[in-house]
């Protein structure tokens, strides 16, 4: 029997693929820095007057240069508009603001129910090059919003990247999960994980003043993913397409050896043509699983709500508003540089994203899921009461965060069984445990049907 390796091909593939995640990564954060100078261009393009000059001493704050006075007129006498007229300007530009930082999840929502179709239908491999037709056409309304109604551009650039990033959220863990071999598939899975938080942090970084965080140059900074999906598209030619799409779904066997054989390195790859065949034999004869089935049937309900939860649990705990608004966060903390807190967390956030590639085969799932859902509860109640005592506006949010976090730690504490180390029978036994129903030898078979990895 023939060892596992890491190959050449492997390691070429697995890079180009999470380059896609790196961008889903950098489009969370990209909006962070520039928040402040792209507000001050709202104002110029609609020809909204800066009476107080709040947003002009926001970005003074973040910055060690004056704000450019080209866009503006410094004249000191008092606006003729009325205070309703004032008011609604602010509300308009608040508005579009937050347009600009959620269109991105509203477009990545929409587009992460078809990632899957998309790779049946098309392949990996073409699937991923039609997804950054998508990532080029946002970076470019995005890189040209300075030069025509920028608001209307960038809230249109940032909703197609959102589609983007949803199709790839979808297809990048699909694509490395069925290349890489048995024993690396749990360590290759966590290098999506890694390139997201590694493109938040490198966003970050470019996002300063003195590089493209400036007036300058804050349209080619959100448009730079342009250049990503050029680079991964022309990769990607050199990349084997996936084995199991190609005999599981198009029962081509001849191609599925000739990739497996790039893939792993030598010729002998009858072990993994078995395990295909096996597992596509066992796919025919079990009957097709509906969505209603999923939360009717007692051997699928617990497993489902469990899943559910755990995804709702990392959405809800707060960490996104942290992304997308950590430097108005920091600035409100009374911070004199808040940028570079914000770059603070993303490398905070790399580095232990790193750190559990190595702790989570040794610490198990759930006790590392408890440990950070715990942390983030302690750390919501402290950002809360500090925000509180600061009597600034929307301050108690945070108080909402740490009541879902304290729900989900509590829901995973009694509900989630740890896997570590356990196959997909010994998982579905205690599954059945729980809910007091028979064990059935099925279950494994089925959770595979659904698209579970074989070691979770």
């Amino acid at each position: 029997m023939t060892e596992d390796k890491v190959t050449g091909t492997l390691v070429f593939t697995v890079i180009t693929t999470v380059l896609g995640s790196f961008q889903f990564g950098y489009d969370i954060g990209v909006i962070n820095a520039p928040q402040q100078i792209i507000i001050s261009h709202y104002r110029h393009v609609l020809g909204v007057p800066v009476d107080d000059r709040k947003t002009i001493n926001n970005y003074v704050t973040n910055t060690t240069d004056e704000l450019p006075t080209i866009a503006y007129s410094m004249n000191p006498k008092p606006t003729p508009w009325a205070e309703e007229e004032t008011v609604a300007a602010a509300q308009l530009i608040t508005m579009l603001w937050s347009l600009s930082v959620s269109s991105f999840a509203v477009g990545g929502m929409i587009a992460s129910f078809f990632g899957g179709w998309l790779g049946d239908t098309l392949g990996r491999i073409k699937a991923m090059l039609i997804a950054n037709i998508l990532s080029l056409v946002g970076a470019l309304l995005m890189g040209f919003s300075k030069l025509g109604p920028s608001h209307i551009l960038i809230i249109a650039g940032r909703s197609i990247s959102g589609l983007y990033c949803g199709l790839i959220s979808g297809l990048v863990p699909m694509y490395i999960g069925e290349i890489a071999p048995t024993t690396l598939r749990g360590a290759l899975g966590t290098f999506h994980q890694l390139a997201i938080v590694t493109g938040i942090l490198i966003s970050q970084i470019v996002g300063l003043e003195f590089i493209l965080g400036n007036y300058d140059l804050w349209h080619i900074l959100l448009g730079l993913s342009g250049v990503r999906a050029i680079l991964q598209s022309l990769l990607l030619f050199f990349c084997p397409e996936s084995p199991r799409y190609l005999y599981i779904k198009l029962d081509e066997e001849v191609k599925a050896k000739q990739s497996l054989k790039r893939l792993r390195g030598y010729d002998d790859v009858t072990k993994d043509i078995n395990e295909m065949r096996k597992e596509r034999e066992e796919a025919s004869s079990e009957q097709k699983v509906s969505i209603i089935q999923l939360f009717t049937n007692s051997s699928y309900r617990q497993p489902i709500l469990v899943a559910l939860m755990l995804h709702m649990a990392q959405q809800f705990s707060g960490i996104n508003g942290i992304f997308y608004y950590s430097t108005s966060i920091f600035q409100t903390a009374g911070i004199s540089k808040p940028v570079y807190a914000t770059i603070g967390v993303g490398a905070v956030n790399m580095v232990f994203t790193a750190v559990s590639v190595f702790l989570v085969e040794k610490a198990g799932r759930r006790s590392l899921f408890l440990i950070g859902m715990s942390g983030m509860f302690v750390c919501a109640i402290f950002m809360s009461v500090g925000l509180v005592l600061l009597d600034f506006c929307g301050p108690y949010v945070f108080f909402l965060f740490a009541g879902v976090l304290l729900a989900f730690t509590l829901f995973t504490f009694f509900k989630v069984p740890e896997t570590k180390g356990k196959s997909f029978e010994e998982i579905a036994a205690e599954f059945q445990k729980k809910s007091g129903s028979a064990h059935r030898p099925k279950a494994a078979v089925e959770m595979k049907f659904l698209g579970a990895t074989e070691t979770v």
